[in-house]
């Protein structure tokens, strides 16, 4: 007798999770996905587990920190997130950090070479189909319009809240190592073996001031409502 399989909607860090575990289990996975069909305001590639905000996945000592605590206990598991992440990790002191185009692009042929994942290319516009049996919606902040207003009508609330954060980049080219220096917090040693990871800016008051004040005058990212 054939399985069905278990679609997931969204291939971001917890779609690609979860469609990797159910598959080592012996379950066949849809993965739908809709990059590249349909973009969205963040992502940069279509590649899955792509990270559009900050590369970490903080603190990574178990000892003592429950963050780090579920990282050790994912390894266990067999995640494919804690896997890749660890391949491509860059120095971040005590935290694990990633590249982000390795860690994705490890994701992504990772679960492509699965004999049990399926990735569709295509965006689920609306609730799943009644005869998909078993359906994961693993999407968060960037989920497409049509897949919220659905959810919205089927949970009659009137709004759906995300929480996320963009991180900046920074090119290290324009840091001035004159004045700036590497030191990581606590001077923790990190699991790539580096304790001097992160690069410190100091500033007096009036650079700080200065710099508060070309971030208000900066571009914005534009509000939804």
């Amino acid at each position: 007798m054939s399985i069905s399989p278990v679609h997931i909607v969204g291939g971001g860090l917890a779609g690609s999770e979860a469609a990797w575990q159910i598959a080592q289990a012996g379950v066949p996975v849809v993965l739908h996905e809709m990059r590249p069909v349909r973009g969205t305001d963040a992502h940069q590639t279509d590649g899955l587990a792509e990270l559009v905000c900050s590369n970490s996945f903080r603190a990574d000592d178990w000892t003592g920190n429950a963050v780090g605590l579920l990282h050790a206990e994912m390894r266990r598991l067999g995640s494919i997130i804690m896997s890749c992440g660890d391949a491509h990790q860059v120095p971040a002191g005590g935290a694990l950090a990633v590249d982000r185009e390795g860690f994705s692009q490890a994701v992504t042929g990772r679960l492509e070479a699965h004999p049990l994942v399926t990735i569709a290319r295509e965006e689920v516009a609306g609730l799943p189909p009644a005869d998909w049996d078993s359906v994961i919606v693993a999407t968060g902040p960037l989920t497409s319009p049509a897949l919220s207003a659905a959810v919205l009508e089927l949970t009659g609330e009137g709004e759906l809240s995300f929480f996320d954060a963009i991180a900046p980049i920074v090119n290290v080219e324009s840091i001035d190592m004159n004045v700036c220096w590497r030191q990581s917090r606590y001077d923790k040693v990190g699991p790539g073996g580096d304790a001097a990871a992160y690069i410190n800016c100091p500033m007096d008051k009036a650079q700080y001031e200065a710099f508060i004040d070309a971030l208000l005058a900066g571009e914005k990212s534009e509000f939804k409502d």
